[in-house]
């Protein structure tokens, strides 16, 4: 079976397909992984814990390799007066983080986490790389894209889940692969579609 790379989160996790930093995941390990989306806009930490064990069951009959983990933006919004709302005071959000990286380490020996944080409030960086303050704009998502590239290329797990240095599924020759100029067939299985973002 393939390799199953996990992406779960809120809205910047679901959004991300829309030509955001989970496309480009999914461009680059197309046929070396399986990037499954698991976003809820609007959620916060509270409400994922009270699903994790459903979004990952420990008796799934394949765990994934990799989980990349997006909550806090929601949580950090104020507080509203009638109690109502996303927020989630920061001792609880740190508890409910540790809660949720605790299950899905308990998955298997094997799987491995990204966590991304939340950046931090800075308007004038805001302005560059988020369109409405909360979610990213193409500049945005080509941050995150190589940092998360950067973080797997830079990992040292065995096996390195780095898309290069991951083998593609039916990569071997074969006299049906596009003929080059010199009549010669050309093997692409590791040759993604131009991606200009980053050397990652």
């Amino acid at each position: 079976m393939r390799p199953q790379f996990v992406l779960f989160g809120s809205s910047i996790v679901q959004y991300s397909f829309h030509q955001g930093w989970g496309a480009t995941l999914a461009h680059l390990y197309a046929r070396k992984a399986d990037i499954v989306l698991r976003g809820y806009a609007g959620w916060n930490s509270r409400r994922a814990l009270n699903v994790v064990d459903k979004v990952f069951p420990k008796n799934a009959p394949k765990q994934p390799e990799l989980v990349i983990v997006y909550f806090g933006g929601n949580d950090s919004t104020p507080l509203h007066k009638s109690g109502n709302g996303p927020h989630v005071p920061l001792d609880e959000y740190k508890e409910n983080m540790r809660k949720i990286a605790k299950h899905i380490k308990s998955l298997s020996e094997n799987i491995r986490i990204i966590f991304l944080s939340t950046p931090p409030i800075d308007e004038t960086k805001i302005q560059k790389f988020s369109d409405d303050g909360i979610h990213l704009t193409t500049k945005g998502n080509k941050i995150v894209s190589n940092a998360i590239l950067k973080e797997l290329k830079d990992a040292d797990w065995k096996p390195s889940l780095y898309w290069k240095d991951m083998s593609a599924k039916f990569e071997e020759d074969s006299p049906y692969d596009p003929i080059s100029l010199h009549v010669k067939t050309t093997n692409i299985s590791h040759a993604p579609f131009p991606y200009a973002g980053s050397k990652l």
